[in-house]
């Protein structure tokens, strides 16, 4: 390890007195920036003096202290409770997946309760994921046992329906006995009518948008009068009820992803200020475009592009690609088709929008570009392209670059070994300084770049495994399987699927139909 890294590492017993003694979440950074560990606190300075305290180090197994060796920076993010810290903490965890850290690198998310109102008998339903389908959500919760009970409570107090048909009738009524065992309105066969049961389903919903502390003051009275009445049961029962609905429903902030990360020990404006220096640009790179490759196999390519404005991540502009033109694994001509697509589409929408850029023009293509894109958002050009990789990928890009005329756009290899820089017709790779801004900067794009192609390979992947159960269905060939997927989309929305949507699909017969959803389900 060379001096000039030893001289940058942070003086922790310094940094520590100004740690408050408040709950958090606290980001350990390696000697080249990268984010190595996250890990949340109820209380941040006594959480971080024990990493620090060397009677505690000798103490400690082999993993933490090969963590406390690899630490020369920390940051901390104070928040206002625990959950919250643990709400963070997985945020944080999923976008930079950090190499010491365990917990939280799956892509599963916090519970959370999602209503659609718009259905003819809305019910709450248990999530994951968050979509815009017009549909009310609320969480995420970091405690799922507190919710499930909260969750089960909620629709016994308010009578309202957990079956799984969308609109539910004296069919389904026939084989239900929500209405007898958890106190279900049942409004499927008119014991309620339609306006009784959404005025029920309005008020859960204002019971969770605060209307939850009125209903803990009255559980708090019965609890005490069951106590004096020596029903410890009831009172017991009202104790566990009291303590999942704070433990749920206790306000707390959303963290989701799109800025980067919350530190304000990061200066974007700095350190694209900084890397202008170092690169010798003549302007600042207020918008940069990252490219990353990600292959495990020939089955599945994938390449994503992520973008970044004024140093901080814009996600509207991210995009992913599967690679179409590479049957194996090659990085450099993988890395040649998804800027070819990035950019001759580009240019395609730039002439779409200006009929004056054409080749006879005497303007270049690069400031044609740059002038259409004062007036159309979707034909702007970045300041500085960066693609994941040295001299290999960066030619292969280059010369994608300047077969569409864009040879005076800015770009840069980053390679992951020693955190070089590689520039066009220069053999010499640049070293930035490892404990400067700018190289954070490019550290951050690369890693971001890095992360969203590997999600978005790994959910092709659990796609295909998802795909291989219709092999195993009786009736399904070849054939069909393409066409129930091309029409449903994938497995988990054809299990969803009603019997007569199925059976819609020519070639599907209805008893075909049913076979397949008895088999999914």
């Amino acid at each position: 390890m060379s001096a000039n890294f030893q001289q940058s590492r942070a003086n922790f017993r310094e940094k520590l007195q100004d740690i408050p003694h408040k709950p958090g979440v606290y980001i350990m950074r390696d000697r080249i920036g990268r984010i190595i560990y996250v890990g949340k606190a109820k209380d941040l300075r006594k959480r971080l003096s024990n990493y620090f305290t060397p009677s505690r180090r000798s103490r400690a197994d082999i993993k933490t202290r090969a963590l406390v060796d690899s630490i020369w920076d920390f940051e901390i993010n104070t928040v206002r409770s625990e959950n919250e810290a643990l709400l963070l903490e997985g945020k944080l965890i999923k976008d930079y997946r950090p190499k010491y850290n365990v917990v939280f690198r799956d892509d599963k998310r916090f519970l959370m309760l999602k209503i659609n109102l718009s259905d003819p008998l809305p019910k709450f339903q248990l999530v994951r994921v968050q979509k815009m389908d017009g549909a009310k959500y609320y969480g995420p919760f970091p405690h799922s046992g507190a919710l499930r009970f909260t969750y089960d409570w909620l629709n016994k107090n308010f009578g309202l329906r957990t079956c799984r048909s969308k609109n539910p009738g004296d069919l389904q009524y026939k084989h239900c006995n929500d209405d007898i065992i958890r106190n279900c309105s049942a409004p499927c066969i008119q014991k309620v009518d339609n306006d009784q049961y959404l005025e029920q389903v309005n008020k859960a919903c204002d019971f969770l948008e605060g209307g939850w502390k009125e209903r803990v003051s009255e559980l708090e009275s019965q609890m005490q009068e069951a106590s004096d009445n020596n029903d410890f049961e009831t009172a017991a029962n009202c104790r566990d009820m009291i303590h999942s609905l704070r433990k749920t429903l206790q306000p707390s902030r959303k963290f989701t992803r799109g800025r980067g990360v919350p530190s304000p020990n990061i200066d974007p404006e700095s350190d694209i200020n900084e890397l202008k220096e170092y690169l010798g640009m003549d302007s600042i790179p207020k918008v940069m475009e990252c490219f990353d490759i990600s292959n495990i196999s020939s089955s599945h390519i994938v390449a994503s592009m992520v973008r970044f404005e004024n140093g901080l991540p814009d996600n509207s502009g991210y995009r992913r690609y599967r690679i179409k033109g590479v049957k194996k694994q090659n990085d450099f001509s993988s890395m040649a088709e998804v800027v070819r697509r990035r950019y001759s589409r580009i240019l395609l929408s730039a002439k779409n929008v200006a009929e004056d850029m054409n080749e006879y023009s005497q303007e270049s293509v690069l400031d044609a570009v740059r002038r259409i894109g004062n007036q159309s958002a979707f034909v702007r050009l970045p300041d500085l392209v960066v693609v994941d990789g040295g001299k290999g990928q960066l030619s292969s890009a280059l010369k994608e670059l300047r077969k569409l005329g864009l040879h005076d756009l800015p770009i840069i290899g980053l390679a992951k070994k020693n955190e070089e820089v590689f520039m066009p017709d220069n053999p010499n790779p640049l070293r930035i300084p490892h404990d400067t801004g700018a190289l954070k900067l490019l550290q951050r794009i690369r890693d971001e770049a890095h992360r969203y192609a590997n999600s978005y390979h790994q959910l092709l992947m659990r796609r295909r495994i998802e795909e291989s159960v219709l092999d195993d269905c009786p009736g399904i060939t070849e054939n069909r399987k393409k066409i129930l997927l091309k029409r449903f989309g994938s497995v988990s929305r054809l299990k969803r699927a009603e019997v007569e949507k199925i059976a819609e699909i020519q070639g599907i017969s209805p008893k075909s139909a049913k076979q397949i959803k008895d088999f999914l389900n």
